[in-house]
């Protein structure tokens, strides 16, 4: 075969591999703490693809043009950071700073580091960001960049990784190449498939890959496997590296299922960087970077710029807030060429089918395989896109890892989950998205808005594009009054004041379906001759705590909320929380029990948070303030 690869002499590698093992030694050992075995299993792995394979620039790893590694074993971070140490990005001293609490080496891989790209960790995710990397590359930016992935055999267990394999065959990725680390031992016990490669490359050809088994620690299979996969076209590859867990770490150690995860002590380090220092065939093994092509123009993708167009729903007309989201979301297609919409199969509900009208090319169909999806995201986060992550609410919750690790990796990433809460109706409690908020809000930085209306939904997908940063909104399924008109100005961390008066007496706050319920309400405790303030919330996370603390001053000090989700976790508990120096008394209405099908207008009075039962909620809180009590919001 003719070498279509940068050969680094094997010497060379061997000892960059014995490198390797000496630098993960030593600092989990500095550490007291960390997965030294799980780093040698693969050291001979990362040694090809890092000082052979890939073409980087280890002193900008941020280049667009670099070839990618994502290392999807995060456990394994030591060997990264060795091998980012190696080839020049810092001196190899600093290794000795691993876990540290001042350090950005952490036990697993964040973005903290500029040369990680997603936080990894939680196993099964990395081979689905990489995915989203190459489709990025090979279908946006049309360059010549491949994409590494390092995955370990106990991993492949992840549904998640079979989500991302059929994704990645169906869209022809040559461009990305997995490796997994067949060392046959997971944490507590062997793997699955022990270090049966032959099942493992029955089962990756099957989905539609190239297969390719290999000693992985014979550096020439390496290179060869590496090669191939260059040259192959029209499917992506994984090569099946069967290797030793602790590999050159002494006999007691290796292939050893009591050693996962722990470090050496000293004395036992000293020995064994010794028995492999005296193997090295070079004290400096002399090494230079394959370096990518010039830097392309910094335009590659455009900046962001504010969308011309403004909704045009006239108020009282019946539009759902999804729609007003999908509207949205297709007129920033040209203003904002950073877009890239994701879809589970569910395009004609969320409405992105209008965004794939507008720009076919940016729209990416993931199926109904929702954690896989918000993997790809990630991927194209990293890569400076703007993915928007769309499907039901309640199936957002399958990907609930994701992104977690979405959020640790700080990504830009946007997810819409529509058809929320139980006015969605007949469909029924497993799709009703009822406790969403709680797990989106339960992560730092998230952003969360929650648009009532569909001009308030194309203003909310303006803002969380613009915004820097994860975000969630959360659209409702029935169409319901545009109460807001085109021109009106919305923000981030700002909620809007419908209903007051200098003789309210309680304080509504609501959003979404429920704004409209207590607009109701407002008219019906009008008719009584009692005033309330009425407060559309929209933005759930941040929370405006100014003007909800001045609106509950002036309202008494009583306070209800109302909202279709789970009572734990939700806007009652965020408002409540925001007031909780202000000395107010209230309540939450809030769904209390596994909801039923039956039409909307039904279940939100079934379960008490239609007009009428805020009516009676506001009476009954006027009513006990008449009366001095020890009342607080019910849990």
């Amino acid at each position: 075969m003719t070498s279509t690869l940068h050969r680094t002499p094997v010497s060379v590698l061997r000892d960059k591999a014995t490198l390797l093992r000496i630098d993960s030694v030593l600092a989990t050992t500095e550490a007291g703490s960390g997965h030294p075995t799980s780093c040698a299993s693969a050291a001979e792995i990362v040694s090809v693809l890092f000082y052979s394979v890939m073409r980087f620039d280890p002193k900008n790893p941020r280049q667009p043009e670099n070839d990618i590694f994502v290392l999807s074993k995060g456990h394994a971070a030591p060997l990264l950071y060795a091998a980012w140490a190696e080839a020049g990005a810092f001196p190899t001293q600093e290794l000795l700073q691993l876990r540290r609490v001042n350090s950005d080496f952490e036990g697993h891989p964040t973005p903290r580091l500029p040369f990680v790209e997603v936080a990894t960790g939680s196993l099964g995710q990395g081979i689905c960001a990489a995915a989203g990397m190459a489709w990025e590359v090979k279908n946006l930016r049309h360059w010549p960049n491949r994409v590494y992935v390092l995955l370990g055999d106990g991993e492949s267990a992840e549904g998640s990784v079979w989500e991302a394999a059929q994704w990645a065959a169906f869209n022809r990725l040559d461009n990305l190449c997995a490796t997994i680390d067949v060392n046959g031992l997971g944490q507590s016990q062997p793997t699955m498939t022990r270090c049966d490669a032959e099942t493992l490359q029955r089962r990756w050809e099957a989905f539609g890959w190239q297969a390719l088994s290999v000693d992985g620690h014979n550096l020439d299979e390496l290179l060869d496997a590496y090669e191939r996969a260059a040259a192959t076209r029209d499917r992506p590859t994984v090569v099946l590296a069967r290797t030793v867990k602790g590999k050159g770490l002494g006999p007691a150690i290796e292939n050893s299922p009591d050693w996962h995860g722990k470090p050496l002590k000293w004395d036992d380090a000293t020995k064994v960087v010794t028995n492999l220092r005296n193997g090295l065939s070079a004290a400096e093994p002399h090494w230079e970077a394959d370096l990518p092509g010039p830097q392309r123009s910094a335009d590659v993708i455009p900046s962001f710029r504010a969308a011309e167009a403004k909704p045009k729903y006239e108020i009282g007309a019946e539009v759902a807030a999804r729609r007003g989201f999908g509207d949205g979301l297709a007129a920033l297609a040209s203003a904002d060429p950073r877009i890239v919409v994701l879809d589970a199969d569910v395009k004609n509900s969320t409405y992105t089918e209008e965004f794939e009208k507008a720009a076919p090319e940016r729209f990416v169909e993931c199926w109904i395989a929702e954690q896989n999806m918000t993997g790809v995201a990630m991927g194209l986060a990293a890569r400076g896109r703007t993915p928007f992550v769309s499907t039901f609410a309640s199936f957002l919750t399958c990907a609930a890892d994701f992104i977690r690790m979405t959020a640790i990796s700080g990504l830009d990433v946007k997810f819409a989950g529509t058809h929320v809460g139980v006015s969605i109706g007949e469909d029924g409690p497993s799709q009703m998205g009822l406790e969403d908020l709680a797990m989106m809000c339960a992560e730092p930085g998230i952003t969360v808005l929650y648009p009532a209306d569909a001009t308030a939904a194309w203003r909310a997908t303006a803002l969380v594009a613009a915004h820097a940063g994860p975000c969630y909104l959360r659209l409702g399924r029935s169409a319901s009054p545009v109460i807001y008109g085109p021109d009106e100005e919305f923000g981030i961390g700002e909620c809007k004041v419908l209903r007051q008066s200098d003789q309210d007496r309680a304080l509504i706050v609501a959003a979404g379906v429920t704004v409209h319920e207590a607009l109701r309400a407002y008219d019906k405790l009008l008719q009584q001759k009692l005033h309330v303030r009425v407060i559309d919330l929209f933005s759930v996370q941040p929370v405006d705590r100014r003007q909800l603390a001045v609106a509950a001053r002036e309202s008494g000090g009583l306070v209800l909320t109302v909202e279709d989700h789970y009572a734990h976790g939700g806007i009652g508990d965020v408002v409540f929380s925001a007031l909780a120096t202000e000395g107010v008394r209230g309540n939450k209405l809030a769904v209390r029990e596994i909801p039923r099908s039956g039409k909307p207008v039904e279940l939100l009075q079934l379960f008490g948070i239609d007009a009428d039962h805020i009516v009676s909620a506001v009476l009954d809180l006027l009513s006990e303030s008449a009366v001095p009590s020890q009342h607080r919001p019910e849990a």
